[in-house]
Order: C-alpha cells, then structure tokens, then sequence
C-alpha cells in the first residue's frame, strides 16, 4: 500500500454527497442569514426527533455545551462533579472553568467507559451535597451502563450530564445517547460521526426549564436583546454549519450500518490473535464505532503503529495521557478512589482507520500486519 490511509476520509465524504452539500451552502449564502435563524431551528427540531427529546438547542460546539450544560444546572465554585479521568481535555475543563472539582472515578476495563461501581463506591464513602452531577463519556461510540448511574443520581439527588461527543445515534437499551439524562452534550467536530465542516455542538434535554436556561445562556444570558439577565457566553450555532448538517443527518443511520459492518470485518479478522483484544460490545446497546480501539499488550503497541505506518496505514492513540494527570488539574481535583484500569487502558489502546469508505480488502491488510508485527516477524 503507497497511498496514505486516512483515519477518517471527510473528502471522500463530501464527494458522495457534494451535490446536496453545495446546494445547502448555496441556499445559505443566498438567504443573507448567518447565525441561528431558520437553519438552526430547523435542525434543532429534526434533531430532537432523532433523539426523541423534547429540546434541542446548537450551540458553537461540544466543549460549550457541556460548559453550558453545567452553567444551566448552576453548577459553581465548592460543587463537585463526578466523572472519567478517560476521555478528552473538555469533559473536564469545563467542571473547572465554573470553579467546581472534578471527581475521578475510575472506568470498566471493559468499555472504557465510567464504572458505576467506581462512582457508587466513591459516593459511599464521601458523598456530601456538594456533589451536583455525574458526566458519563461514551466513549469510543459506546453508551455507559446507565441504569445504575440512574439508581445512584436517584439516591443521592444527582442530576446525571451525558457527554455524547462520540456517540451520536448510540444506543443502550433501545434508548439513544443524549436522551436519558437530565442533559445530553454533543459535538459536530468534523471527524466526528455527524460531523460539520467546523465546529458545532448541541445540548439535549427534556427539561422544559433546562432548554430555556441554556438557550439564554448562549445568547450572553439575554432572552431579549440588549437585557441580560445573567452573564452567559457567546455560543451560537452558525447556519452555514446547521444547514450541513441537516444534510448529513438524513445519512448518518447509513453510515453508521457501514461503520458497524466495517467493524464486524476487523472483529473477524483480529479475533484470532490471542493477545489482542476487540472492543466489548455491552447487551442490548448500538455501538457506533466513532473509533474502532482495540486493546494490546504495552510492550507491543508501538511495533504495531510502526509496522502500521511503513505500510502507509495510520493509527492514533485516544488518550494518551489520563485527566487525572494533566498538569493543569492537579491542584483541582479530588480523585474518587483507585484509577487503575484507566490507567492500564492508556498505554494499550489504539485505534485503527474507521470510515464507511474503508474497504474490506484494507482490512484484512491491517489484520494481517497487526498479527505479524505482534509476534514479531514483519
């Protein structure tokens, strides 16, 4: 293989839908109306009905939404909140940003996702109601166990943030991610399964109060202009981004059967090498495989990205250094008991191209190096 393998093929992308693109693009230059307006509302609506929610409201992207998400809750200085120390920079900073601590759990060796037994554990033993939320990542495309989270936020009066950044159209239990807790946060970064071409987010909720809230939020805290009630942000989803969009969500179930069947085939490829592990798929969930990560021994990872690369073909390692050790949090955060499992995760994950263009024929190229480098013999 010569030719660079993208992780992702966004060009390849536009160039199966460019006509519909362009015209989107067209129809928005052409209306003279470039921030929120009827693009924006009319994606805020088909969205919700995707989800099945009550409220959709874009926001400039992931990061603020999560941020806004929390403003909405009133979460602020001396609150806690519980989350992953295995994810991206965001899921975090915005708990600190409102002068608030992050709370570490740990994750299931599983998912990578949030232990709800690492979060009950810690809940146990030091809760006080300084504790406001819980922000699950699903990760990877795939849903937390939610159901024990519910049992914990119930008990211990907990509003529970989902964190949908790479799970758009995931599922668990027939429910879709970003409309089970109280709030859903996601992002339309470009490499993502519902992607823009720029930044963009969306906050989810079937609170009414909530909605409102953050829909002020984003405006600098004004329901009316020029009277501002609150000192919100600056966050507004533009319509160029929201008419994109609307496009690619009449595509993205497609895709995402593609994405699921492409990972069946790198399941049968690498499932017979016995020292590599394929993503867990919990029951009754929809994973939609925004990355396709395996798990290798340590000492093998980098032979494997090298072997990889001298074939053209990348790879990326999603993360490769826990929250919990960012130097910017160590004097702000509380650590909710062991994190060993995430960071046993950090040096043995890899994620392998993932896009609905890649070809079967690919993947069993990669199979077939990532077995070889293994033992040693490439």
């Amino acid at each position: 293989m010569n030719q660079q393998m993208p992780m992702i093929d966004l060009a390849g992308e536009y160039r199966e839908i460019k006509s519909e693109i362009d015209s989107a693009v067209q129809r928005v230059l052409d209306s003279g109306h470039f921030i929120l307006g009827d693009e924006v509302d009319a994606l805020e609506q088909e969205i919700a009905a995707y989800l099945g929610v009550r409220h959709a409201i874009g926001v400039a992207s992931g990061s603020d939404a999560l941020f806004l998400a929390l403003m909405a809750l009133d979460v602020g200085p001396g609150d806690k909140v519980i989350t992953t120390p295995f994810s991206f920079f965001a899921t975090a900073s915005c708990i600190v940003r409102l002068g608030a601590v992050p709370v570490f759990c740990d994750i299931d060796h599983r998912t990578f996702d949030l232990d709800p037994e690492s979060v009950r554990k810690y809940l146990q033993a030091s809760y006080t109601p300084a504790v406001k939320a819980i922000i699950p990542v699903h990760l990877y495309g795939q849903c937390c166990d939610m159901d024990p989270l519910f049992g914990l936020a119930a008990t211990y009066g907990i509003k529970i943030v989902e964190d949908c950044a790479q799970s758009f159209g995931s599922t668990y239990k027939g429910r879709q991610s970003g409309g089970m807790g109280d709030i859903g946060c996601f992002s339309f970064f470009p490499t993502k399964n519902l992607g823009a071409y720029g930044d963009g987010g969306m906050v989810t909720t079937n609170d009414d109060g909530l909605a409102e809230h953050v829909r002020m939020l984003r405006v600098h805290g004004a329901r009316h202009k020029y009277h501002h009630e609150e000192l919100g942000i600056n966050s507004r989803l533009d319509a160029m981004q929201a008419a994109i969009l609307r496009v690619k969500l009449a595509h993205v179930d497609e895709w995402t059967e593609r994405r699921r069947v492409l990972a069946a085939v790198y399941d049968r490829e690498l499932s017979a090498i016995q020292w590599l592990q394929v993503p867990y798929v919990m029951p009754e969930c929809r994973h939609t495989y925004h990355q396709y990560t395996i798990r290798v021994p340590r000492e093998r990872r980098a032979m494997i990205q090298e072997t990889l690369a001298s074939s053209s073909i990348p790879t990326q390692v999603y993360y490769p250094e826990p929250l919990h050790q960012q130097p910017c949090f160590a004097s702000t955060q509380e650590l909710g008991g062991q994190l060993s499992n995430a960071e046993a995760a950090v040096p043995s994950v890899l994620s392998l191209p993932m896009y609905q263009g890649l070809k079967d024929c690919d993947q069993v190229e990669i199979g077939f190096l990532i077995g070889e480098s293994g033992n040693g013999t490439v």
